[in-house]
């Protein structure tokens, strides 16, 4: 492969900043790239057996916005100079972050063709960089899952194997990422849903610190733990893409006043001489596959001899945070869901005949809203409702203090934990879709971070059984620099040792051949 001679499929195996340097010496076209994802989406993603990451593809504003950065770097000048460092390549976003000229759904038939009149914070920045948005992405009904089986719309497949989930909420993003459809994606973390996903799927994903991103435009699930981030295939690319989207914004409230400055730097780094990594005691065992820990171990060992001082800490409470979260989150849940009646907001249905307006109210969410969310929003009214507040709601909450004590105490030791992302690799569809519980528990490592509002992150950490395994990072609140340069220096090493990324590890993402590619025994 020569400098100036880049294939289509080539190109979309880049990592995005590869492209970026690309796009800006003029060895290839924003437009070039952007048709070549559109090529890959109709190639692997449509048809009864596509990967159905895509809920709407964005072809014409793509190539359009494609075409205008071409054009203001081939005049040069000030504006050329003043482009965003990523502006022409191109990104997917998740259906759950309002755009203006595109569909927003949520996954629920419950906003099903709803256009929004106003673009999300995070959209507006993708914007004003001109980063062209190839459209947006599956996930479970109003990011309500660990599978993706949820979304009103139809499954999402794993690019590694189509038998299996490609984890949730945000499968959808994970799944266009990992299967080269787009180098970059949006997603929203609210108990994992950007972290577990990119475990199953070999791709990176990112949970900023509570605040660092706006969730402005963001349809809100459970606005104390959501938090938009970024999905990538690379760490560099998601701290170049979360330094992108982050900032303040004085239209969301929980807005932190100061952007998370420096974490492309701090992903750049390779010396991690002396960073202190703690193990969590309670993030491994029981529950854990065989080859996910050995997975993990061989990960903190390859730190170890990168010379980390790595050393066992306990969050004692940890083994009661999936418990506070399956109460907090549904009572927000209950809340945040309530205006969604064909009054206010989502299509409206009319029983038969007509009705009060309490039956259409009834019909409406009976209709619009599938079985999870109808299941999350009775165990959150029945925990706020009179009598049970204290015991339910109140309870969790003083919970969720004692896990972000749990944790300050932890990093007053460490600079970052680790553990494995999820205890499991990829199930297969239909495996856990009866049994909530054990859907659930596929959040156990990630839901901490949620409630304590701290930074994590999910790299690949090799695979088991030929699927991937995810190892997670995290770090105290503003210390998402440090949990980059961690993480990057995990990735850089094994890749080392896998001779490249782990994508390459598998025949199916691997081939250059779109026939054998995923989703392309059509």
């Amino acid at each position: 492969m020569t400098e100036q001679n880049y294939t289509p499929d080539q190109l979309i195996r880049l990592s995005a900043l590869q492209m970026a340097d690309l796009l800006r010496a003029g060895t290839i076209t924003s437009v070039e790239l952007t048709q070549a994802h559109l090529d890959r989406i109709a190639d692997v993603d449509g048809g009864e057996s596509g990967i159905h990451a895509f809920l709407h593809v964005n072809t014409d504003e793509a190539l359009a916005v494609a075409a205008e950065v071409d054009a203001i770097r081939a005049a040069g000048g000030l504006e050329a100079d003043a482009l965003h460092p990523l502006a022409g390549v191109p990104i997917a976003v998740k259906d759950l972050i309002v755009t203006i000229g595109q569909p927003t759904t949520a996954g629920s038939k419950m906003l099903e063709g709803w256009m929004s009149p106003y673009d999300a914070t995070v959209v507006e920045k993708i914007r004003t960089a001109r980063l062209p948005i190839l459209g947006k992405t599956n996930l479970d009904e109003f990011a309500m899952g660990s599978s993706t089986e949820h979304s009103a719309f139809g499954n999402t497949l794993n690019p590694w194997d189509p038998a299996r989930i490609p984890g949730g909420s945000g499968g959808g993003s994970a799944a266009a990422v990992a299967a080269f459809m787009a180098p970059l994606a949006l997603g929203t973390d609210t108990g994992g849903s950007i972290r577990q996903p990119g475990a199953v799927t070999g791709t990176v994903g990112a949970k900023p610190t509570y605040g660092g991103v706006s969730r402005y435009g963001v349809i809100a699930m459970a606005s104390s733990l959501d938090q938009v981030g970024p999905v990538t295939r690379t760490v560099q690319d998601s701290a170049a893409l979360q330094e992108l989207i982050g900032g303040h914004d004085p239209r969301d409230s929980t807005s932190l006043p100061k952007p998370l400055e420096g974490l492309l730097t701090a992903a750049q780094q390779q010396d991690i001489t002396g960073l202190r990594i703690g193990i969590v005691k309670e993030l491994q065992g029981e529950g854990y596959q065989a080859g996910v820990l050995e997975r993990f171990q061989e990960a903190v060992k390859v730190l170890e001899d990168a010379g980390a001082v790595v050393q066992e800490v306990s969050c004692p409470h940890f083994g009661y945070a999936l418990g506070a979260y399956y109460l907090i989150m549904p009572s927000e849940v209950s809340s945040n869901l309530a205006k969604f009646d064909g009054v206010r907001y989502g299509n409206r249905v009319v029983p038969d005949g007509g009705g009060t307006i309490e039956q259409v109210m009834g019909a409406t969410r009976a209709a619009g809203f599938g079985e999870e969310v109808k299941r999350r929003i009775i165990l959150g009214t029945y925990a706020l409702s009179a009598g049970y507040y204290d015991a339910y709601y109140g309870s969790a909450q003083k919970v969720r203090t004692l896990i972000q004590r749990d944790l300050e105490a932890a990093f007053d030791q460490v600079d970052v934990l680790i553990s494995p992302t999820s205890p499991t690799t990829a199930f297969a569809f239909g495996e856990k879709l009866d049994d909530p519980l054990a859907m659930y528990l596929n959040d156990v490592a990630t839901i901490p971070a949620n409630l304590a509002g701290i930074p994590g992150i999910s790299v690949p950490g090799g695979l088991s059984e030929g699927l991937p395994v995810g190892v997670q990072f995290l770090a105290p609140v503003r210390g998402d620099a440090v949990m980059y340069r961690a993480a990057a220096a995990l990735e850089s090493r094994l890749e080392q040792q896998w001779g490249g990324p782990i994508w390459q590890q598998s025949e199916r993402l691997a081939a250059t051949d779109h026939s054998q590619t995923a989703g392309g025994d059509r």
